[in-house]
């Protein structure tokens, strides 16, 4: 039984390195989230046995649970550069498929059509607004179908030669784009979204996120209000991963995985004398 018992532990401690190690090698990943692996105990007994005479049977992962924890802020002064400060993700749209994910990797960048794309090609999803005044229609919704892509026109109202000469995005993720003759028209809000549970998000990669029955549906929102975060413009929101933290539990599972190790090692000599005695 020890052998089993053993190579559970050998088992959950491979776990816990292949999970600092996915931590460490993402550190410079943009809108990344570490994971933390979760054990459990095995123990069972029959029902007239007493469990005081009964030791555990090993250990079992119970979970890798993300930790949605915020990321350190890094300023690059590009204007479609977003970062969340607070809860929220970004909601981005695929063109091929129409998929919604979310995510808290703000790069974004414009392609030959003026939309606004993520570093995966998904489109960024914005809520309507008064043009005029940048007043939201709606402060926050939970029909997808609201949302629509964002796209920046080179020219006023896609007519005439009046020419696009900046963009700007405010705490609530309104975007602006003012004009070579002094008009502003604003074009939307940045699609925020928050969720009941956001453990029960998906991960798609890319530090992305789908929705699942476990999360519940998203709530779309206008940013720096309730459970949306603020944008920030101009800056991008890190790895929270600490480097340090993740050095110093590698050292332990390291140990905790050569703890295994010799008490097979040992359960083998043990049971190598018992056999070998004449």
């Amino acid at each position: 039984m020890s052998f089993y018992v053993s190579l559970s532990g050998l088992k959950g401690a491979q776990a816990s390195l292949g999970t600092i190690s996915n931590n460490v090698a993402n550190v410079d990943a943009t809108g990344f989230k570490k994971s933390v692996a979760n054990f459990g105990d095995i123990f069972s007994a029959a029902p007239m046995q007493t469990t005081r005479q009964v030791s555990g049977q090993g250990v079992r992962v119970q979970s890798i649970a993300q930790q949605y924890t915020q990321g350190t802020i890094q300023t690059t002064d590009k204007t479609l550069d977003l970062a969340i400060t607070g809860e929220g993700f970004f909601a981005v749209k695929r063109p091929d498929d129409g998929q919604i994910s979310y995510t808290r990797n703000g790069a974004f960048s414009v392609d030959e059509d003026r939309y606004v794309l993520d570093t995966t090609g998904s489109r960024l999803q914005i809520l309507a607004v008064d043009p005029a005044t940048g007043v939201p229609t709606a402060n926050s919704t939970t029909d997808s179908s609201a949302l629509t892509d964002l796209q920046i026109p080179t020219t006023l109202d896609n007519a005439g030669a009046v020419q696009l000469t900046s963009v700007a995005v405010n705490e609530k993720g309104i975007v602006s784009a003012v004009y070579a003759d002094g008009t502003t028209r604003y074009l939307g809000a940045v699609a925020m979204a928050s969720f009941n549970a956001q453990d029960g998000l998906r991960q798609r990669g890319d530090a992305h996120w789908v929705s699942t029955v476990a999360s519940g549906d998203p709530t779309f929102g206008v940013g720096n209000q309730g459970l949306f975060g603020a944008v920030r413009s101009g800056a991008l929101e890190r790895s929270n991963v600490d480097i340090t933290e993740e050095l110093v539990s590698l050292i332990s599972a390291q140990r905790n995985f050569q703890a295994n190790a010799k008490a097979i090692e040992t359960a083998n000599t043990l049971t190598s004398t018992i056999v070998n005695i004449r």
